[in-house]
């Protein structure tokens, strides 16, 4: 059984590993790769390879290759499945950012909500969690299970869904706004509201988008009545429109977004129906409809907010704010 980060290696002649039949003397390969990526002292990928006697390029393709994830990001994933594990039996917020090798706790709070869908404080709170709740979305049924043991679920054979596809539009969409509000803050105010499309709406009902500042609103607050409808809130107030409220606001909505989607995947309920009181008259939208809607019309604004932004003198050229959801996961799965 494979060693987790934190802990010792498992002594290779001992009985804690999985039953394998493999020829006496034969090595386990996947294993000692895997050793490598979660070993405690190996933080990046140049490390993980030196531990495995191999170059970071072969190192990399041989375990993307046997366990269908980057090292790096395999390694990332781990590291947060224990981070609340930890949490959930007592450690503080604190002690687990740190201990799981991030430099500050607010980094540690903006991964760990991202992946989860929730705060740690959240998950702190949470004493008598759901079995396996601390595991991520794995494509190989490899998860932190306990402090000696990595848990490899060996169950039946799954394909790939298209809830995993999904999840990378949804959390993509979700970055890609966040970089483009951080790009706006370049902007000056008269750049910022000036109309550089006259009569664009392309929603009637739902206001004109003619600049910058209405583009960046819609992308941020257009979620949140269909939060509230999902939700059975009452109508959110009135959107906000300056950058500072608009960055705050996507900050809130982002954990809620995406603990929707996961909740709706995990419980298969995408033909659930709802009955949006907030219109007039009252409609019914299937849960799918809903989700096709906003990232539909979410990735028209960002690549109309990218061209407001070149307008107003932005170099929108730079590897920050690539719009390609390829690019993207690649930076964010440690190169694959």
């Amino acid at each position: 059984m494979t060693s987790t980060p934190g802990d010792p290696a498992p002594d290779p002649a001992s009985n804690d590993r999985a039953p394998s039949n493999r020829p006496p003397g034969e090595r386990d390969r996947l294993r000692e790769l895997l050793d490598a990526v979660l070993a405690d002292d190996h933080s990046n990928l140049d490390e993980m390879a030196t531990g495995a006697f191999s170059s970071p390029f072969h190192f990399s393709r041989q375990v993307s290759r046997g366990a269908g994830e980057s090292p790096v990001a395999l390694r990332r994933r781990v590291l947060l499945e224990r981070a609340a594990w930890l949490l959930h039996h007592g450690r503080t917020v604190t002690e687990v950012a740190f201990d799981s090798g991030y430099e500050s706790v607010d980094g540690f709070a903006r991964a760990f909500t991202r992946a989860f869908g929730h705060s740690p404080g959240r998950a702190a709170a949470t004493t008598t969690p759901a079995e396996h709740s601390h595991w991520l979305p794995a494509p190989n049924g490899i998860h932190f299970h306990s402090p000696t043991v990595l848990y490899v679920d060996n169950g039946a054979p799954t394909t790939e869904s298209a809830g995993d596809v999904l999840m990378l539009m949804v959390r993509h969409d979700l970055d890609d706004v966040e970089v483009l509000l951080d790009a706006a803050k370049g902007v000056d105010d008269d750049e910022w509201t000036r109309r550089r499309l006259p009569g664009h709406e392309p929603l009637h009902w739902n206001g004109p988008e003619e600049s910058l500042a209405q583009v960046m609103s819609h992308l941020v607050v257009d979620k949140q009545p269909w939060l509230a409808t999902i939700e059975g809130a009452d109508m959110p107030p009135d959107p906000p429109s300056d950058l500072p409220a608009l960055v705050e606001l996507h900050r809130e909505l982002t954990p809620r977004w995406l603990a929707l989607i996961r909740d709706i995947d995990r419980r298969n309920a995408w033909q659930d129906r709802v009955i949006d009181a907030l219109c007039d008259p009252p409609e019914s939208f299937l849960l799918s409809q809903i989700v096709a809607h906003v990232l539909t019309f979410s990735a028209h604004r960002r690549q109309l907010a990218r061209w407001m932004l070149r307008d107003a003198g932005v170099d929108v050229g730079v590897a920050a704010l690539d719009p390609d959801p390829i690019m993207w996961h690649r930076k964010h799965s440690g190169g694959f």
